[in-house]
């Protein structure tokens, strides 16, 4: 049976994409889910004008994503915590610390897209990833220093 994916499933495909499944897991699993639709000739006409709206904004989306990527590269952020006389920090920095930093930096970031390395136990330099756009990837240079 073919349908048309409304979103990304595991080992099957991306929202948009027109795949081949078996009727029962079509009937099911993903059309009640919500996670597809059938294949109909209108259904894909309709697909098929969604798309070609679509690639206009894509473009913005990916020059917005781009320049987001960028500002996020030039905008080194601090996050102070509380540390023992050792050095350690008490807790750990997560990506919602960052994201708040970020908005006190003017930039608005979901903590969902921040991704951090776990080990940041002492004071120093660390680098955090932001997903910006689908493939479109920023770092940010997140600084942890003593309150």
């Amino acid at each position: 049976m073919e349908i048309i994916l409304k979103k990304d499933v595991a080992n099957l495909g991306h929202a948009d994409d027109i795949v081949n499944v078996k009727t029962g897991y079509a009937v099911n699993y993903l059309i009640p889910q919500g996670f597809a639709i059938m294949a109909t000739v209108s259904a894909k006409k309709v697909h098929a004008e969604n798309l070609r709206q679509r690639a206009h904004k894509e473009v913005k989306f990916r020059a917005d994503a781009e320049a987001l990527a960028a500002k996020l590269a030039a905008t080194p952020v601090k996050v102070a915590v509380k540390v023992s006389e050792s050095g350690k920090i008490y807790g750990s920095v997560t990506t919602a610390n960052i994201a708040d930093a970020l908005v006190a930096a003017g930039i608005e970031i979901d903590k969902k897209d921040i991704t951090f390395a776990a080990d940041a136990k002492e004071l120093g330099t660390y680098e955090a990833t932001v997903k910006c756009y689908k493939d479109i990837k920023g770092t940010v240079s997140v600084e942890i220093v003593a309150e």
